[in-house]
């Protein structure tokens, strides 16, 4: 026979454990050169700097 738990789980239990999977929000900066928003470690996709310096426009 499968598909029977064994032990009860309690909702307590069962809502701390679920307790770890909820989504977080990404955090938005706002960028230094044009004042859009960019996300962190991220070229701006605007204006194409990051922290100051211009980036050459990637191919597509």
């Amino acid at each position: 026979m499968g598909g029977v738990p064994t032990k009860h789980h309690s909702k307590s239990k069962v809502g701390r454990r679920r307790s770890q999977q909820v989504l977080k929000r990404p955090l938005i900066f706002v960028c230094l050169n044009c004042g859009g928003p960019v996300l962190p470690h991220k070229i701006c996709p605007q204006c194409k700097t990051y922290t100051k310096k211009t980036k050459a426009a990637v191919p597509k």
